[in-house]
Parts: C-alpha cells; sequence; structure tokens
C-alpha cells in the first residue's frame, strides 16, 4: 500500500482506538463514579448514638461508655425496590484480646414493594416482636437503658436472616407480619440470659432448623395495641450430630416457642406502655444433658410504665419536652426448670426505674434515672469457683444512670 495513503489512516485510526481502549477500562466503580449525582438523590444516611454513666451502689463502682453508635445506610433503586442498612459499634472500639466492644450490622435487607399497602424484606431484618425490637433510638424511650425485659426475654434488638411479609388493612385499622428466618442455637444458650445467646444475628447462621415469627397489631386512636409470637428451631445439627447428644435436628426441632402482647396509649401529655412475654422450651431437660447450660424451661417478664409530658401542661406543644416516668418490671429467666437445671433467685427480679428526659428538639434526649433492683437469693449450688475478691450477694441494689442520646 502507498505510504503516502497508510500515515493519514494511522493518524485517523490512533485516537478512535484511543477512545476505545478507555471505554473499555472502566469498571464498576467509575460508572458510580459518573452517575454519583443521581445516586445520592436516591440515597439516604441516618444514624443514632448514646453514652451513658451508671453508679452501681452495691459495688461502689462507676463507669461510662459511649454504649453504641450506628450508622444507617438507605437506598431507593426505584419505586419497587429499596435497600436498607445499620452497622453498629458498640463501646467505642474493638481491640484485639480485650473484652468488649463490637462491630456489627444490625441491618441489612431489600425491600420489595408488593403495593402500596404490602411489601416483603429479604436479608438480615429485626422481626416485629415487642416495642423496642423495631423502635429503639435513645430518643423514643424512657431511661438510659433499655427494659431489662426487653434485653433478656425478648433479646433486643432481634435480628435474624430471612424473608418477612408486612402488610397493612384496607378496612380496619390493622397491620400485620410474618417473617421465616434462621432459627436459634441451643448450645450458645447461657444461665442468666435465657435464650439470649443463642441468637446468630446474620453469622454463619444453621439454616437446617427454621424459624416462624408473626404479629398483629391493632390501632384504634391514640391506643396501639400488638400481639406477637415466634415458634423455631433451636438444633441446626445434621441428624446424626443430634441423635449423638440425644436431641431433634430438623425444621423446628428441640422448639422455642414466645408469646408476647403489648399496649402503648399516648393522650394530653400522657403515655402508658405495659408489656408482657413468655418464653417456652419444653425440651429444655435434653439441651441441658447436651451442653450443660442450665437452660430453663419457662422465662417470663412484664412491665408497666406510665410517663408525663410537664411542657404540654404548660402549653409548650413545639418539639420540647420534659418527661417524667417510673416502671415497674418483673422477670425470672428460671421460672420453671427442668429436673436436670438448677434455680437461681437472682434471676427472678423486680425493677422500679424512675428518672427524668428532656429533648430540647425531638432528635436529642439528655436523661437521668435511678433504677432500684430486688431479687431472690443466690443458690449456693452455682457456685463452683467463688471469686475471693467477690463481694457477698445483697438481694438489693440501685443504679444511678445519666446520658445523653440522639438520632439523625
Amino acid at each position: 500500500m502507498n505510504k503516502n495513503i497508510i500515515i493519514p489512516i494511522l493518524f485517523v485510526l490512533c485516537p478512535i482506538s484511543s477512545l476505545i481502549a478507555q471505554q473499555l477500562s472502566f469498571t464498576a466503580e467509575d460508572h458510580l463514579q459518573k452517575d454519583s449525582a443521581s445516586f445520592l438523590s436516591n440515597t439516604t444516611i441516618g444514624g443514632y448514638g448514646d453514652i451513658v454513666y451508671q453508679r452501681n451502689f452495691n459495688e461502689k463502682f462507676s463507669h461510662v461508655d459511649l454504649e453504641r453508635f450506628v450508622l444507617f445506610t438507605g437506598h431507593k433503586f426505584s419505586k419497587k425496590i429499596s435497600f436498607f442498612s445499620e452497622l453498629e459499634v458498640e463501646d467505642a472500639k474493638v481491640s484485639g484480646g480485650e473484652e468488649g466492644g463490637e462491630i456489627a450490622l444490625e441491618q441489612c435487607y431489600l425491600k420489595f414493594n408488593l403495593d402500596p399497602n404490602n411489601y416483603l424484606v429479604a436479608g438480615l431484618f429485626l422481626p416485629r416482636i415487642g416495642i423496642l425490637n423495631e423502635n429503639h433510638l435513645p430518643n423514643t424511650f424512657n431511661g438510659n437503658e433499655r427494659t431489662q425485659v426487653e434485653t433478656y426475654i425478648l433479646p433486643s434488638t432481634w435480628r435474624e436472616l430471612g424473608i418477612g411479609y408486612y402488610g397493612y388493612s384496607n378496612r380496619l385499622p390493622l397491620s400485620y407480619s410474618l417473617a421465616l428466618v434462621n432459627g436459634l442455637n441451643s448450645a450458645s444458650f447461657e444461665h442468666g440470659s435465657a435464650i439470649r445467646e443463642g441468637r446468630f444475628e446474620g453469622r454463619n447462621a444453621s439454616a437446617n432448623n427454621l424459624a416462624l415469627a408473626g404479629s398483629v397489631q391493632l390501632y384504634a386512636g391514640n391506643l396501639r395495641t400488638q400481639i406477637a409470637g415466634y415458634y423455631g428451631g433451636s438444633v441446626g445439627l445434621s441428624a446424626g450430630e443430634a441423635d449423638s447428644l440425644h436431641l431433634t435436628s430438623g425444621m423446628f426441632g428441640t422448639p422455642v416457642m414466645i408469646g408476647e402482647a403489648d399496649l402503648q396509649y399516648e393522650a394530653k401529655g400522657f403515655s402508658v406502655r405495659v408489656l408482657g412475654s413468655i418464653i417456652s422450651v419444653p425440651d429444655a431437660s435434653n439441651i441441658n444433658r447436651a451442653y450443660a447450660n442450665n437452660t430453663p424451661q419457662t422465662a417470663y417478664g412484664f412491665y408497666a410504665e406510665i410517663a408525663y409530658n410537664v411542657f404540654e401542661s404548660m402549653k409548650q406543644k413545639g418539639e420540647k419536652q420534659m418527661i417524667l416516668f417510673v416502671r415497674y418490671e418483673k422477670l425470672d429467666m428460671n421460672a420453671k426448670t427442668p429436673s436436670n437445671g438448677i434455680t437461681d433467685g437472682t434471676l427472678n427480679q423486680q425493677h422500679i426505674v424512675a428518672g427524668i428526659s428532656y429533648l430540647p428538639i425531638k432528635n436529642v434526649a439528655i436523661k437521668a434515672d435511678v433504677r432500684f433492683l430486688h431479687t431472690g437469693d443466690q443458690n449456693p449450688d452455682l457456685i463452683v469457683n467463688p471469686d475471693p475478691a467477690a463481694l457477698p450477694n445483697k438481694m438489693n441494689n440501685t443504679f444511678l444512670n445519666l446520658g445523653i442520646g440522639f438520632s439523625f
């Protein structure tokens, strides 16, 4: 070919090939960067956190802790599909070889809108059971501590992997939910916390055993009531492994059953919350024989709280609130023990909490409260290797809590 023709062709082809190479070198991140303006317009960032000081009068010891900071991220892909996540840091930091501190995903799921009144979720989410499990922002509940009942009987914040359906009635002031999630791990049940430590929380969860959680909520003016339940297996082992431990495996093998009912009412500055819950583990004796973790056959708890917003009577009805409250809690984490279990009187507890919450704006809370604790007596059979520095058990104790909470 004539050199006079080749040279002009090369001058034309070189820029074109360069452009093609640039296009082919684009990564997925490059495209995200390019579309960042539209991406950010559909993305929401929020969060919440709290810092608490506590004085234990029996131990004559005080501590202060940044209990948690949670970062929320949500994204709307379309009118039908959205994404939600919460990343939590507990106790300010995580350090190797030291107790305390945790980094964990509290939620991470996709939401699929079926119509205005019905939707599905899939991923790591909080089943609807109790008051605090779904609604636990520190500026939305009274007291620095979450209720004892919804910490140990209903182990908030309780999240598992699965799918859930949520709906609202067109004809009645009614909402409902049904979720299918992974079950519990009875090998991790611990004396003193009922089923709490048996949660997988999204980490290497067994899918051999599953659980169903459902709820019905009824709204009538300022009153909201709920009934919720949970039924799930607690042994995710293979059939051979389970048989060797004399346990029942399978989808709902060695079941755990939970029933819960609650009521919330607000009017003229007053608010009332009442909740009761019961746990049943029919095969607790088999779990104890396999794992020697003193699993109770029955545990229960209930509480009643009344609060009043002082600023309501002063006609200061803006965002500013000054809430006085008192709450009574009763729980027994070993209300019924199997024949091979040991009853611990310290797990039969009564708590009276009284305090004040000041909210200069609805997203910020400054709190002070006192919690009075009364328990049964300690069972000496549970003291195997006594700590020589341990204080004598006392059936009464007092805790002073001061703190701040926020959400955005």
